[in-house]
């Protein structure tokens, strides 16, 4: 996103009541996010090739973005004709500081 960026007026989006007024503009939309994460998701199927795959969730804030990129390698997982191992875990932090 260019500095300048103005965004999308948040008028085009629905937005759940409670957020209404904490928002001005919308940056990015909700399908460019499930796009880009279904293009990261196929970026690790092709450069991980045929190696285990451990994918390790920063709890909290990051569950939503992790189940939709697993989602997608699962997709992708079953689709080709070799089947990567995945192993998932967890981990929560006490401070990003």
């Amino acid at each position: 996103i260019r500095d300048e960026e103005s965004g999308y007026n948040k008028n085009l989006f629905c937005i759940p009541k409670h957020y209404e007024e904490d928002l001005e503009r919308v940056f990015i939309p909700h399908g460019l996010i499930l796009d880009r994460t279904e293009r990261l998701a196929r970026d690790i199927m092709q450069d991980m090739g045929s190696h285990h795959i451990v994918a390790l969730c920063v709890l909290k804030g990051g569950y939503k973005f992790f189940a939709d990129l697993l989602d997608h390698i699962k997709a992708l997982n079953q689709s080709s004709d070799k089947s990567v191992p995945i192993t998932v875990d967890f981990v929560r932090l006490k401070s990003y500081c």
